[in-house]
């Protein structure tokens, strides 16, 4: 039987915050700190997101995304939301790190490396080969966090997206 190394969650953290799956309820506050992400990323109306799409796809019959957030007092200070990847190469399974936020008044005080500590400690536990994620290349104080966790750039790659119109004249023939 293979030992399980993954951190257990819920985790208490220093300060009395706790990193925990989320769970229902938790939609409202997610989607307070994706607002707030998209504000610190220059892009406040971006989001088109809703509570009841977010409880659809964390919580529904066959949830595909997943979400960690440290709470603190009653609020939710921070998120990670992620699903799952596959490696043709490899075989196996990775994590796909969609959003990672702290609250500005939180920052500093380990709770990002909490929650990236938890998705890389999933992937060790569950033979994942990878834990992946973007970030915008203007974003130098993250930049800088992630080479302190041992973060390497794939310099040789970029990100290509279809969306809106582009998206539905290719689908639709």
């Amino acid at each position: 039987m293979r030992q399980t190394r993954r951190m257990p969650l819920p985790l208490d953290l220093p300060g009395g915050a706790q990193l925990r799956a989320a769970r229902p309820g938790d939609e409202s506050a997610i989607l307070a700190r994706i607002h707030d992400l998209a504000r610190y990323e220059n892009e406040p109306d971006a989001v088109v997101n809703t509570e009841d799409a977010l409880t659809e796809a964390l919580f529904g019959a066959e949830p595909r995304v997943y979400a960690h957030v440290v709470e603190r007092a009653g609020d939710i200070v921070g998120i990670a939301i992620w699903f799952l990847t596959y490696s043709t190469w490899t075989g196996r399974h990775g994590i796909w790190l969609e959003d990672l936020f702290v609250a500005d008044s939180e920052r500093g005080a380990g709770l990002g490396r909490a929650l990236i500590r938890s998705l890389a400690s999933l992937c060790v536990d569950r033979g994942y080969t990878r834990l992946e994620w973007t970030v915008l290349d203007w974003n130098e104080s993250a930049i800088a966090f992630y080479r302190s966790l041992g973060a390497a750039p794939m310099d040789e790659w970029t990100t290509q997206r279809l969306a809106g119109q582009a998206l539905r004249r290719l689908g639709e023939g």
